[in-house]
């Protein structure tokens, strides 16, 4: 896999994520914990993504 196709399924992974976090939000009675780990995961892609962009 090249590092841009590593980079652009990360991405995915992050607007998916994005997504989860969203209607996790908007749900009633929505699992404060759940949000924060998706969060910490969202960070973790983002963070992963401009390592590997910067590498670039």
């Amino acid at each position: 896999m090249s590092l841009s196709s590593h980079v652009e399924e990360l991405k995915k992974k992050h607007q998916n994520l994005s997504v989860k976090v969203e209607e996790a939000q908007r749900a009633p009675g929505s699992n404060d914990l759940e949000i924060a780990s998706l969060k910490k995961q969202k960070l973790k892609l983002k963070e992963e993504i401009e390592r590997l962009s910067i590498s670039a």
